[in-house]
């Protein structure tokens, strides 16, 4: 198993580098990013390529029967310790390193000259670390095989292991836990306000009363489905040398199992590859993922329009925070500004994953560069996704429920029970009972006493002959308690992360999950 990384977080951004940034991920909203940052920075990159070079070599020195020409290093634990030590404790040195021998050249014991290549450079870095180690005691033989760094492969073999490989990670470490985050809070307001009667609105017209609690349990149920679809996605690797085929390494050492080396080296790295492809991935699957991660940010996008729309209605309030100003001219207001900051942030993340899903599994012939330029952007959805993440589960925590506000509304609009003396007419077997009550609601100021008069009325009708019980259940029906069913019962959200995702994410679930809730119950508390 591969140790846990000692190597320095992404160096934070000064503010005055910050002040520099052309957009706010690097700008206003950089320290809240540096779990972005530590994923898919240059920084980041260069190690992930570092990390998986590495271990590409390991496992050449692994091989069984060895390779003549690395016979000489054995896979004992001292030299796999040594070289994994490389990205494991990998510096933001290191990284400057690998940037002056790509734009400038002169680094010490790289070549004079700018490489102008990426991961040449890492190549470079590599061979010199590899010639520094063996002046140690230990580790002379590292001199004579360094040309086995970077054998037989191209640039797309380590880009392509290295994206699926930081997206992983983000995803598993910090944007499903995010997410779970945002579940529970939702969840435990659903339960909590599940007996909170709301008038719903349909077409922005007063409609069949609903539940406040069922109404947010929508979205858990919404979000829950598409982080399924999101962790059913694999997490794909191109290894296959230069156009797919491990040309190069058939025809070094025509006699081993090539696809059998590189499938167990990628499913080491907890990756699955593909088996056939060109110079590059084929982007597919990540495809998937970036419409996974889209869907949600729609789904969340609606929920902070419908927040933002309880807000304005008068049924949540929020709680003020001593010195921040809601407005430069009007003194009096607290504006949801985190819902409307997180839906703008959501909308960002989604136009750029849009287009990540369109382009990038298009490319002419065996291989163009436009989806390198276009990898380098994958942090930047991600990046607005925390930030929009972040600022919806802080609106989130201000909400104060106005109960008296939500009874009031819904106990001011008594045309919604039409629906239901109407249903209990039909039932009744009554004719007509839909255009008995059309007529005497349908654009009329209906009231408590207009429907009870209109209740009286059906005591002593001349057609219609209700029963004292079915008059008495009619007479009992008001906007408050026409709300249906909603079981806040349900399956907990730890029940479903563990029937529904996979181990490897279950844990990091759970884990935010309990965070969550423990914020919430001190809250609480502290009300």
């Amino acid at each position: 198993a591969i140790p846990p990384s000692n190597s320095q977080s992404c160096p934070p951004l000064r503010m005055a580098a910050a002040l520099q940034a052309i957009g706010p991920l690097d700008g206003r909203y950089r320290n809240r990013l540096q779990s972005v940052a530590d994923h898919f920075s240059e920084y980041a990159y260069i190690k992930h390529r570092v990390e998986v070079e590495i271990e590409y070599f390991i496992a050449l020195i692994s091989m069984n029967p060895p390779l003549p020409q690395l016979a000489s290093v054995k896979p004992e634990e001292k030299i796999v310790s040594k070289l994994r030590a490389v990205y494991l404790n990998f510096t933001e040195e290191d990284a400057l390193w690998v940037k002056q021998t790509e734009f400038k050249g002169g680094a010490p014991g790289g070549p004079p000259l700018a490489t102008n290549h990426d991961v040449k450079a890492v190549e470079y870095l590599l061979k010199w670390k590899m010639t520094e180690m063996s002046k140690e005691a230990g580790f002379e033989a590292f001199a004579q095989v360094k040309e086995f760094i970077h054998f037989g492969l191209t640039s797309q073999d380590i880009n392509n292991t290295c994206y699926p490989l930081m997206i992983q990670r983000f995803i598993r470490n910090v944007y499903v836990p995010k997410c779970a985050e945002i579940l529970a809070t939702l969840d435990t307001f659903a339960r909590q306000w599940a007996d909170i009667p709301l008038l719903a609105r349909t077409h922005g017209q007063p409609a069949s009363p609903t539940r406040m609690g069922k109404e947010l349990m929508v979205f858990v149920h919404r979000v829950k489905s598409q982080l399924e679809a999101l962790d059913s996605v694999p997490h794909c690797a191109k290894f296959g040398g230069a156009t797919g085929n491990l040309n190069a390494h058939t025809v070094a050492f025509p006699d081993r199992d090539w696809v059998a080396f590189c499938n167990k080296l990628i499913d080491g790295l907890g990756l699955q590859r593909y088996q056939c492809t060109t110079q590059i991935e084929h982007y597919d699957n990540m495809a998937g993922l970036f419409d996974a991660c889209r869907r949600i940010n729609t789904i969340l996008i609606d929920l902070c329009r419908d927040i933002w729309t309880y807000i304005s209605q008068g049924l949540f309030k929020q709680k003020t925070k001593a010195g921040e100003i809601g407005s430069s001219a009007m003194p009096h207001k607290v504006n949801p500004i985190d819902f409307e900051n997180a839906e703008g942030n959501f909308g960002i993340a989604s136009a750029v994953f849009d287009h990540l899903s369109q382009k990038l599994p298009i490319s002419r012939l065996q291989r163009d560069l436009t989806d390198s330029t276009v990898t380098r952007n994958i942090g930047i959805p991600f990046g607005h996704c925390v930030v929009a993440l972040d600022s919806l589960q802080k609106g989130l925590g201000k909400l104060l429920l106005d109960e008296a506000a939500i009874r009031r509304d819904v106990n001011n609009h008594w045309e919604v029970t039409a629906e239901a003396i109407q249903t209990v007419l039909r039932r009744e077997q009554v004719d007509g009972a839909y255009e008995l009550l059309k007529e005497e609601t349908r654009g009329a100021a209906v009231t408590e006493e207009s429907v009870g008069k209109f209740v009286e009325k059906l005591k002593t009708h001349d057609t219609i002959k209700l029963s004292a019980s079915v008059i008495a259940e009619l007479g009992a029906i008001t906007p408050e308690n026409y709300v249906g069913v909603f079981n806040k019962a349900e399956q907990s959200l730890e029940e479903w992360a563990a029937a529904k995702l996979s181990a490897k994410q279950v844990d990091s679930v759970k884990e935010a999950m309990a965070k969550q809730r423990k914020v919430l119950a001190a809250d609480a508390a502290a009300k």
